[in-house]
Order: C-alpha cells, then structure tokens, then sequence
C-alpha cells in the first residue's frame, strides 16, 4: 500500500511559504502607491547666483495641475502619474518628463538618468 500524505504535505508547505513570501512583499509595493499632486499653478526656475537673481524664471517649464490626473502646460493638456513621489507626464505637450517631489508645492525635474536637475518648481498660488 501507498502513502501520498508526504507529497501532499510538501505541495501544501510550498503553499504556505509562497503566500507568506506575498504577504512580506505587500508592504514594499505600498510605497509605489498611486496619488495626486496638490492643485495649483507652479512657476519653474533655475538658481541664481550670488552676483544676481536668486532665481532665473523658466516660463516655458511652468505648468498648472488642474485635477487628479490632468495638466496644463506649453499650451496644451495632458495626463499625469504620481506614483512614489515622482510625477510623470504621460500624455501631452509635456509627456515623458519626470520630476520628484522634495515636499508638498515642490518639484524637482529629473534628467534622462533619474538623477535631480537644477530646475525646480515651486506652487505658487491655487
């Protein structure tokens, strides 16, 4: 006579460890939850330099959240993500430019590499 209790066994301990090993990863993936950015208009500029300005205006760079999801900018419209502090443009005038978010009301843009340029963008009024 046969046992099949041991194969059985083992099929339901892997079981078990494939869903202890998704619920340890469920937390990590919370930090790419998707969210909005605080509505308003945002005025993007360069640093000065001590010599001068404290800021160089960028116009062309400014843009206006308008809702959850949706962007004005360069004089068109488009979507936007935000997900694990970055904002995407994915759609429109502005699509495939990226910018982190340092704190509420301000954004830095990020070159091809992911890396922080120097432009920032600072929300200026509702």
């Amino acid at each position: 006579m046969r046992c099949y209790a041991r194969p059985i066994m083992e099929k339901t301990i892997t079981l078990i460890a494939l869903g202890a090993l998704a619920c340890t990863a469920a937390p990590g993936s919370a930090q790419d939850r998707i969210d909005t950015v605080m509505r308003g208009q945002y005025a993007c500029e360069l640093p000065g330099n001590a010599a001068g300005a404290v800021a160089v205006p960028q116009p062309d760079m400014d843009f206006r959240i308008k809702s959850a999801s949706r962007y004005s900018g360069n004089g068109g419209e488009g979507i936007y993500l935000f997900r694990g502090g970055t904002l995407q443009f994915t759609t429109g005038p502005r699509k495939g430019e990226r910018y982190r978010q340092v704190r509420d009301g301000f954004m830095r843009k990020l070159d091809a590499d992911g890396k922080e340029s120097r432009l920032r963008c600072i929300r200026m009024a509702r």
